[in-house]
């Protein structure tokens, strides 16, 4: 018999904290963030992590697990979720996985299988190389020649994942993408219902613009700055998401605060946008179109408890 498991996704801003502490306090529910910066240590505000008043007595796990010099990507957030499930499965309760991270999402989900990279080659330092040398986007279109479906889910900043999808393809031949597509054929070892938590689109960006506004009069650049005063380099992964890297420009003196602040602003409602685009493509999800609700939370709740009775998750 397959074990419960419960998504609760959507685009940055839109509300999937909330949201799930909602249903977990209904079923007994414990949280397994997918958010690629609340797992580090210090990384508040940036990440717009739930603090332990918000999370109202519901256990959250991968969450201020790690510290920012660690490096943390799908492979080690799929080995600590499964660690989570454990414990959640050990004590009697339900899962509800928590995130934006689709990439993150879909490995817990369908169990995939990563393939070992292998030792450090020469052709992943000359890609390091290279992205130092020539910039991350003459790399990217690099991707964009052997693997055009990966080069449009890559963000060209993401320099690790692009040098790891060229890796890939110069050690086997066969493009990630491809790959990724056969793991996704598999079936779900979970009996599962998989919600995505969406609005109108210009809501979703105003919340995003007062969503940074609000960082910012919480303290981001402060937090930010304390994390360089500690030692953390602006290259280090952690130190690659929204609002952290942009801020982490103003403070070496390469743009201006406002001009940090218009970028953290620009690509997060790209982001969401990508967010959006990527759900889309997922099999078997459920959307919660907040607008069809009234946005109404009790509303959205009870909605999503009829379908997990129904398929028997609770």
């Amino acid at each position: 018999m397959k074990k419960p498991l419960i998504i609760l996704t959507g685009p940055t801003a839109v509300g999937k904290s909330a949201a799930s502490i909602g249903i977990a306090k209904r079923i007994g529910g414990e949280i397994i963030s997918a958010d690629s910066i609340q797992v580090y240590k210090y990384m508040d505000i940036g990440s717009a992590k739930i603090s332990r008043e918000e999370m109202d007595g519901v256990n959250h796990y991968l969450i201020d697990d790690l510290d920012p010099a660690e490096e943390f990507n799908v492979a080690k957030f799929q080995q600590m979720a499964k660690a989570a499930l454990d414990r959640i499965y050990e004590a009697g309760h339900i899962p509800i996985v928590v995130g934006g991270t689709g990439f993150y999402i879909r490995a817990l989900l369908y169990d995939t299988d990563f393939l070992d990279a292998g030792e450090e080659t020469g052709y992943r330092r000359e890609l390091e190389a290279a992205a130092r040398e020539e910039g991350p986007t003459a790399l990217h279109e690099r991707l964009q020649k052997v693997d055009e479906l990966s080069a449009e889910m890559i963000h060209p900043n993401n320099v690790k994942r692009v040098i790891r999808a060229l890796e890939f393809y110069h050690q086997t031949g066969t493009r990630i993408s491809d790959h990724n597509q056969s793991e996704r054929q598999k079936e779900s070892p979970y009996n599962f219902a998989y919600f995505v938590l969406n609005e109108d689109r210009t809501r979703l960006y105003e919340r995003i613009d007062t969503r940074v506004d609000k960082m910012l009069e919480l303290g981001l650049v402060e937090e930010i700055w304390k994390l360089k005063k500690m030692g953390y380099d602006s290259k280090l992964v952690s130190m690659q998401g929204l609002g952290y890297k942009e801020v982490f420009q103003y403070l070496n003196g390469d743009c201006t605060l406002d001009e940090a602040i218009y970028m953290i602003k620009r690509d997060s409602r790209h982001f969401a946008k990508r967010q959006i685009t990527w759900f889309k493509r997922e099999p078997a999800v459920i959307w919660i179109e907040k607008e069809k609700f009234d946005y109404d939370q009790q509303r959205m709740e009870n909605y999503m408890l009829d379908i997990l009775a129904e398929r028997t998750i609770i």
